[in-house]
Protein backbone atom coordinates (compact mmCIF):
# COMPACT_ATOMS: atom_id res chain seq x y z
CA UNK A 1 0.00 0.00 0.00
CA UNK A 2 1.40 3.63 -1.09
CA UNK A 3 1.00 5.89 1.69
CA UNK A 4 1.42 9.85 1.64
CA UNK A 5 2.33 11.85 3.28
CA UNK A 6 6.17 10.91 3.51
CA UNK A 7 9.42 12.12 3.92
CA UNK A 8 12.21 11.28 1.21
CA UNK A 9 15.84 11.20 2.56
CA UNK A 10 17.44 10.91 -0.75
CA UNK A 11 15.53 11.86 -4.05
CA UNK A 12 16.23 9.44 -7.16
CA UNK A 13 17.06 11.40 -10.10
CA UNK A 14 15.92 9.79 -13.85
CA UNK A 15 18.08 8.83 -16.84
CA UNK A 16 16.15 11.68 -18.69
CA UNK A 17 15.62 14.89 -18.00
CA UNK A 18 12.38 17.31 -19.19
CA UNK A 19 11.58 21.16 -18.84
CA UNK A 20 10.01 21.65 -15.65
CA UNK A 21 11.27 18.25 -14.29
CA UNK A 22 10.19 18.24 -10.24
CA UNK A 23 13.26 17.30 -8.75
CA UNK A 24 13.70 19.59 -6.55
CA UNK A 25 10.05 19.61 -5.56
CA UNK A 26 9.48 15.74 -5.00
CA UNK A 27 9.72 16.21 -1.10
CA UNK A 28 7.50 19.40 -0.85
CA UNK A 29 4.77 17.38 -3.35
CA UNK A 30 5.03 14.30 -0.82
CA UNK A 31 4.88 16.01 2.31
CA UNK A 32 2.17 17.72 1.19
CA UNK A 33 -0.84 15.45 0.12
CA UNK A 34 -2.47 12.99 2.06
CA UNK A 35 -3.56 9.87 0.53
CA UNK A 36 -3.73 5.78 1.11
CA UNK A 37 -3.76 3.69 -2.09
CA UNK A 38 -5.63 0.39 -0.08
CA UNK A 39 -5.72 -2.50 -2.07
CA UNK A 40 -7.02 -0.87 -5.43
CA UNK A 41 -5.64 2.58 -6.11
CA UNK A 42 -3.30 3.65 -8.35
CA UNK A 43 -1.15 6.70 -8.52
CA UNK A 44 -2.33 8.21 -12.29
CA UNK A 45 0.27 10.59 -14.22
CA UNK A 46 -1.22 12.01 -17.57
CA UNK A 47 1.67 14.41 -17.85
CA UNK A 48 4.61 11.50 -17.05
CA UNK A 49 7.14 13.66 -18.35
CA UNK A 50 10.60 12.62 -16.87
CA UNK A 51 8.87 10.40 -14.29
CA UNK A 52 10.85 11.60 -11.74
CA UNK A 53 7.63 11.47 -9.35
CA UNK A 54 6.11 8.73 -10.10
CA UNK A 55 9.83 6.75 -10.05
CA UNK A 56 10.68 8.37 -6.13
CA UNK A 57 7.06 7.08 -4.91
CA UNK A 58 7.16 3.60 -6.20
CA UNK A 59 3.57 3.34 -5.55
CA UNK A 60 2.26 -0.96 -6.55
CA UNK A 61 0.03 0.11 -8.79
CA UNK A 62 0.17 3.14 -11.31
CA UNK A 63 -0.82 4.14 -14.81
CA UNK A 64 1.81 6.28 -16.45
CA UNK A 65 0.97 8.69 -19.54
CA UNK A 66 1.89 10.94 -21.70
CA UNK A 67 1.81 12.01 -25.32
CA UNK A 68 5.35 11.58 -26.56
CA UNK A 69 5.63 8.54 -27.62
CA UNK A 70 9.38 8.71 -27.34
CA UNK A 71 9.20 8.61 -23.31
CA UNK A 72 6.69 6.22 -23.06
CA UNK A 73 9.07 3.64 -25.00
CA UNK A 74 12.01 4.75 -23.23
CA UNK A 75 10.66 3.60 -20.17
CA UNK A 76 9.04 -0.07 -21.41
CA UNK A 77 12.14 -0.55 -22.29
CA UNK A 78 13.28 -0.55 -18.97
CA UNK A 79 10.38 -2.02 -17.73
CA UNK A 80 10.64 -5.17 -20.21
CA UNK A 81 14.63 -5.18 -19.80
CA UNK A 82 15.60 -4.40 -23.10
CA UNK A 83 17.64 -1.02 -21.88
CA UNK A 84 19.55 -2.05 -18.72
CA UNK A 85 22.32 -1.13 -17.25
CA UNK A 86 24.93 -2.90 -19.32
CA UNK A 87 23.48 -2.51 -22.27
CA UNK A 88 23.46 1.29 -21.59
CA UNK A 89 26.79 1.08 -20.75
CA UNK A 90 28.15 -0.61 -24.01
CA UNK A 91 26.20 1.84 -26.07
CA UNK A 92 26.98 4.78 -24.53
CA UNK A 93 31.06 4.00 -24.44
CA UNK A 94 30.66 3.24 -28.58
CA UNK A 95 28.62 6.39 -29.46
CA UNK A 96 30.41 8.52 -26.81
CA UNK A 97 33.70 7.44 -28.66
CA UNK A 98 31.91 8.29 -31.97
CA UNK A 99 31.07 11.73 -31.01
CA UNK A 100 34.16 12.42 -29.04
CA UNK A 101 36.06 11.24 -32.57
CA UNK A 102 33.91 13.04 -34.92
CA UNK A 103 32.25 16.00 -32.83
CA UNK A 104 29.00 17.84 -33.74
CA UNK A 105 28.78 16.28 -37.33
CA UNK A 106 28.03 12.88 -35.13
CA UNK A 107 25.22 14.14 -32.90
CA UNK A 108 22.98 15.60 -35.71
CA UNK A 109 23.68 11.98 -37.59
CA UNK A 110 22.31 10.37 -33.70
CA UNK A 111 19.74 12.87 -34.35
CA UNK A 112 18.53 12.44 -37.86
CA UNK A 113 18.83 8.56 -36.87
CA UNK A 114 16.74 8.63 -34.12
CA UNK A 115 13.86 10.96 -35.76
CA UNK A 116 13.70 8.03 -37.89
CA UNK A 117 13.70 5.30 -36.11
CA UNK A 118 12.77 6.40 -32.49
CA UNK A 119 15.49 4.13 -30.53
CA UNK A 120 14.85 4.49 -27.31
CA UNK A 121 18.88 4.26 -26.66
CA UNK A 122 19.43 6.78 -29.46
CA UNK A 123 17.17 9.33 -27.07
CA UNK A 124 18.79 8.67 -24.12
CA UNK A 125 22.51 10.13 -26.23
CA UNK A 126 20.48 12.78 -27.41
CA UNK A 127 19.20 13.79 -24.26
CA UNK A 128 22.50 14.01 -22.69
CA UNK A 129 24.48 15.39 -25.38
CA UNK A 130 21.87 18.19 -26.10
CA UNK A 131 22.08 21.90 -25.19
CA UNK A 132 21.26 22.49 -22.17
CA UNK A 133 20.70 18.38 -21.30
CA UNK A 134 16.64 18.79 -21.95
CA UNK A 135 15.18 17.07 -24.28
CA UNK A 136 12.72 19.02 -27.06
CA UNK A 137 10.31 18.88 -29.77
CA UNK A 138 8.95 20.27 -32.92
CA UNK A 139 5.15 19.98 -33.56
CA UNK A 140 5.88 16.99 -35.55
CA UNK A 141 7.64 15.52 -32.99
CA UNK A 142 11.21 15.34 -34.04
CA UNK A 143 13.64 15.98 -31.66
CA UNK A 144 15.19 19.69 -32.45
CA UNK A 145 17.44 20.45 -29.88
CA UNK A 146 20.96 21.46 -31.01
CA UNK A 147 24.38 20.25 -29.75
CA UNK A 148 25.41 21.23 -26.35
CA UNK A 149 29.17 21.49 -27.73
CA UNK A 150 30.70 18.83 -25.72
CA UNK A 151 31.87 16.29 -27.57
CA UNK A 152 33.92 14.59 -25.34
CA UNK A 153 30.96 14.57 -22.87
CA UNK A 154 30.61 10.73 -22.15
CA UNK A 155 33.50 10.42 -19.87
CA UNK A 156 33.91 6.72 -18.11
CA UNK A 157 32.34 8.87 -14.88
CA UNK A 158 29.60 10.19 -16.61
CA UNK A 159 28.85 6.81 -18.07
CA UNK A 160 28.58 5.56 -15.12
CA UNK A 161 26.25 8.33 -13.63
CA UNK A 162 23.79 7.66 -16.46
CA UNK A 163 24.09 4.01 -16.04
CA UNK A 164 23.52 4.01 -12.22
CA UNK A 165 20.64 6.24 -12.91
CA UNK A 166 18.99 3.23 -15.17
CA UNK A 167 19.48 0.67 -12.54
CA UNK A 168 17.57 2.94 -10.03
CA UNK A 169 14.77 3.36 -12.20
CA UNK A 170 14.29 -0.79 -13.34
CA UNK A 171 14.54 -1.07 -9.35
CA UNK A 172 11.70 1.44 -8.47
CA UNK A 173 9.84 -0.46 -11.39
CA UNK A 174 10.43 -3.97 -10.04
CA UNK A 175 7.45 -5.83 -9.22
CA UNK A 176 4.75 -3.33 -10.06
CA UNK A 177 1.68 -3.42 -11.63
CA UNK A 178 2.41 0.01 -13.74
CA UNK A 179 1.03 0.72 -17.14
CA UNK A 180 3.15 2.84 -19.21
CA UNK A 181 0.97 4.45 -22.21
CA UNK A 182 0.78 7.05 -24.77
CA UNK A 183 -2.10 8.76 -24.48
CA UNK A 184 -4.25 11.95 -23.92
CA UNK A 185 -4.91 13.34 -20.71
CA UNK A 186 -8.58 13.06 -21.17
CA UNK A 187 -7.76 9.64 -22.34
CA UNK A 188 -6.19 8.77 -19.16
CA UNK A 189 -9.12 10.43 -16.83
CA UNK A 190 -11.37 7.37 -18.63
CA UNK A 191 -9.19 5.06 -16.35
CA UNK A 192 -10.18 6.89 -12.99
CA UNK A 193 -11.47 5.26 -9.99
CA UNK A 194 -12.90 6.58 -5.98
CA UNK A 195 -9.69 5.16 -4.49
CA UNK A 196 -6.73 6.68 -7.03
CA UNK A 197 -4.85 9.71 -6.97
CA UNK A 198 -4.47 11.69 -9.99
CA UNK A 199 -0.83 14.12 -9.74
CA UNK A 200 -1.02 16.66 -12.66
CA UNK A 201 2.17 18.01 -14.44
CA UNK A 202 0.47 19.63 -17.52
CA UNK A 203 2.62 21.98 -19.40
CA UNK A 204 3.13 25.49 -17.65
CA UNK A 205 0.92 28.21 -18.97
CA UNK A 206 3.16 31.23 -20.18
CA UNK A 207 6.33 29.46 -19.68
CA UNK A 208 6.43 26.14 -21.94
CA UNK A 209 6.22 26.56 -26.05
CA UNK A 210 7.94 23.82 -27.05
CA UNK A 211 5.25 20.68 -25.76
CA UNK A 212 5.15 17.42 -27.93
CA UNK A 213 1.98 18.21 -28.85
CA UNK A 214 0.56 21.59 -28.99
CA UNK A 215 -0.82 22.97 -25.39
CA UNK A 216 -2.32 25.95 -25.18
CA UNK A 217 -5.05 28.33 -22.87
CA UNK A 218 -8.25 26.26 -23.62
CA UNK A 219 -7.03 22.63 -23.46
CA UNK A 220 -5.59 23.93 -19.72
CA UNK A 221 -9.02 25.05 -18.99
CA UNK A 222 -10.34 21.61 -20.03
CA UNK A 223 -8.16 20.53 -18.05
CA UNK A 224 -8.95 22.01 -14.82
CA UNK A 225 -12.66 21.47 -15.46
CA UNK A 226 -12.40 18.20 -15.98
CA UNK A 227 -9.90 17.59 -13.35
CA UNK A 228 -12.29 19.39 -10.38
CA UNK A 229 -15.09 16.71 -11.64
CA UNK A 230 -13.04 13.59 -11.13
CA UNK A 231 -14.38 11.31 -8.47
CA UNK A 232 -10.83 10.98 -6.58
CA UNK A 233 -8.25 13.28 -5.54
CA UNK A 234 -5.57 15.20 -6.99
CA UNK A 235 -2.74 17.41 -6.86
CA UNK A 236 -1.65 20.22 -9.67
CA UNK A 237 1.80 21.69 -10.01
CA UNK A 238 2.06 25.02 -11.43
CA UNK A 239 4.24 27.96 -11.22
CA UNK A 240 2.10 30.93 -9.43
CA UNK A 241 3.98 33.77 -9.61
CA UNK A 242 7.72 35.30 -10.06
CA UNK A 243 8.92 39.10 -9.74
CA UNK A 244 8.34 39.75 -13.33
CA UNK A 245 4.24 38.69 -13.18
CA UNK A 246 1.17 36.55 -11.53
CA UNK A 247 -0.14 33.34 -13.17
CA UNK A 248 -3.68 34.35 -13.43
CA UNK A 249 -4.94 30.78 -14.78
CA UNK A 250 -4.81 29.79 -11.23
CA UNK A 251 -7.68 32.28 -9.91
CA UNK A 252 -9.29 31.96 -13.25
CA UNK A 253 -9.86 28.02 -13.52
CA UNK A 254 -8.39 26.19 -9.81
CA UNK A 255 -10.31 28.13 -7.27
CA UNK A 256 -11.35 27.05 -3.99
CA UNK A 257 -9.03 24.77 -3.91
CA UNK A 258 -6.05 23.82 -0.96
CA UNK A 259 -2.97 25.75 -2.14
CA UNK A 260 0.84 25.26 -0.90
CA UNK A 261 4.11 26.97 -1.95
CA UNK A 262 7.23 26.52 -2.56
CA UNK A 263 9.99 28.99 -3.87
CA UNK A 264 12.90 27.74 -5.75
CA UNK A 265 14.89 28.91 -8.77
CA UNK A 266 14.92 28.38 -12.41
CA UNK A 267 17.93 28.23 -13.78
CA UNK A 268 16.55 27.72 -17.45
CA UNK A 269 14.87 30.18 -20.05
CA UNK A 270 14.59 31.66 -23.18
CA UNK A 271 14.35 35.04 -21.62
CA UNK A 272 14.82 36.58 -18.28
CA UNK A 273 11.30 36.16 -17.32
CA UNK A 274 11.80 32.89 -17.14
CA UNK A 275 14.99 32.56 -15.12
CA UNK A 276 14.90 33.59 -11.27
CA UNK A 277 13.24 32.44 -8.14
CA UNK A 278 9.95 30.93 -8.64
CA UNK A 279 6.79 30.34 -6.50
CA UNK A 280 5.63 27.27 -7.12
CA UNK A 281 2.15 26.13 -6.32
CA UNK A 282 1.00 22.27 -5.47
CA UNK A 283 -3.34 22.77 -5.94
CA UNK A 284 -4.55 19.67 -3.84
CA UNK A 285 -8.26 18.58 -3.88
CA UNK A 286 -10.08 19.51 -0.39
CA UNK A 287 -9.44 16.70 1.56
CA UNK A 288 -6.26 15.09 0.18
CA UNK A 289 -4.04 17.75 1.45
CA UNK A 290 -2.47 17.95 5.17
CA UNK A 291 -2.34 21.24 7.14
CA UNK A 292 0.23 23.61 6.07
CA UNK A 293 2.19 23.87 9.69
CA UNK A 294 2.21 19.97 10.15
CA UNK A 295 3.87 19.52 6.19
CA UNK A 296 6.94 20.96 7.26
CA UNK A 297 7.21 18.32 10.20
CA UNK A 298 5.17 15.44 9.30
CA UNK A 299 7.49 11.92 10.31
CA UNK A 300 8.20 9.45 7.44
CA UNK A 301 5.17 6.67 7.05
CA UNK A 302 6.64 4.20 5.08
CA UNK A 303 10.46 3.25 4.43
CA UNK A 304 12.10 6.00 2.43
CA UNK A 305 13.31 5.12 -1.46
CA UNK A 306 17.04 4.62 -1.43
CA UNK A 307 19.59 6.18 -3.74
CA UNK A 308 20.55 3.68 -5.79
CA UNK A 309 24.37 3.04 -5.93
CA UNK A 310 26.31 1.02 -8.36
CA UNK A 311 30.14 0.11 -7.54
CA UNK A 312 32.44 0.30 -10.17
Amino acid sequence: MTTLPLNLHNVGVPPIKCQGIKTKLVRFIFRNIKWESGNEGKWVEPFLGSGVVALNLAPNRAILSDTNKHIIGFYQAIQSGEINGPSVRAYLEQEGSQLAAIGDEYYYTVRSRFNRGGSPLDLLFLSRACFNGLMRFNRRGEFNTPFGHKPKRFSRAYITKIVNQVIWTAKQMHGKEWVFRVATWEETFADVSSSDFVYLDPPYIGRHTDYFNTWDSDEAERLAFAAQNMPCGFALSMWLKNRHRKNEHIDDCWPGLDIRICRHFYHLGATEELRGEMDEALIIKPGFSIPDQLSRWVQPLQEPVPQFQLDI
